[in-house]
């Protein structure tokens, strides 16, 4: 399903908190010996639905961290999110990676683990059930719950690409 409803988003516009997922020593081997460096994942977020993720390379840990935040403030998009939750269930899969959203009653908090966790909480979800299906690698679980996250659509979104009213959603 191709991503119809992405919404992009200036980050100069808003408040952006960065969360760390994951930071890996990477190894390049060559003939005079190996060259270490660092990945690092960034998830930033104003927690009132508009999310964003980056990659940053460097030599040193702090200069991928500062890269993959600002990688992840070009690549932000608006998320629908309906009194603090997702507003249906919804897949999203990358790479081997396959997760599962489901709303939840008001009260419950994030029930997700590690990458999927930040992701959600960035976006300003506070009640959802999650899981993680798959590989766990941070990268494809990161890139999977943002894929389930630009599919999500509410009700409102819907009466607008169908040039209909709100009543006409719900009673047919």
């Amino acid at each position: 399903m191709a991503n119809v409803n992405v919404k992009r988003v200036k980050s100069s516009d808003i408040e952006l908190k960065d969360r760390l997922v994951g930071v890996q020593r990477v190894t390049k081997v060559t003939k005079g010996g190996r060259t270490f460096s660092f990945t690092a994942i960034v998830v930033v977020g104003n927690e009132k639905g508009v999310v964003g993720y980056g990659l940053g390379k460097a030599k040193e840990v702090t200069d991928a961290i500062t890269k993959a935040i600002e990688d992840a403030k070009k690549n932000l998009v608006k998320v629908s999110i309906v009194n603090g939750t997702v507003p249906h269930p919804q897949t999203g899969k990358f790479g081997g990676s396959l997760v599962f959203l489901k709303p939840a009653s008001h009260g419950t908090g994030v029930i997700a683990g590690g990458a999927m966790r930040a992701v959600l909480e960035s976006v300003g979800v506070t009640d959802v059930l999650a899981k993680s299906k798959g590989s766990s690698n941070p990268h494809n679980v990161v890139k999977a719950t943002m894929d389930a996250l630009t599919n999500m659509r509410d009700a409102f979104t819907i009466a607008q690409q169908r040039g209909i009213t709100m009543d006409k959603v719900f009673n047919g």
